[in-house]
């Protein structure tokens, strides 16, 4: 599935942070100790109707730690490497 570059508007930016899953759980899931599992963020991040935006969010900010859109790091650096 190929992802949306969009570029989103400053005031809409970040709108889908108000009703995503992340927001009602702690960053513990989503920022786990290294060599922790991201099993249970990806499992939140799938069930959330704002998962491309925030995964938008993290490629166009070079977000380089944690879960985001229901990737990890390594996931969005090969991401970004392949070209999306």
């Amino acid at each position: 599935m190929p992802i949306n570059t969009t570029v989103l508007t400053p005031d809409h930016e970040l709108s889908w942070q108000e009703s995503a899953l992340c927001a009602q759980t702690g960053p513990e899931f989503f920022f786990p100790a290294p060599g922790s599992s991201t099993a249970e963020a990806k499992r939140l991040c799938g069930a959330c109707e704002g998962r491309q935006a925030c995964l938008e969010y993290a490629l166009t900010h070079d977000e380089r730690f944690g879960v985001w859109g229901g990737l990890s790091e390594h996931e969005r650096h090969l991401l970004r490497r392949n070209g999306r």
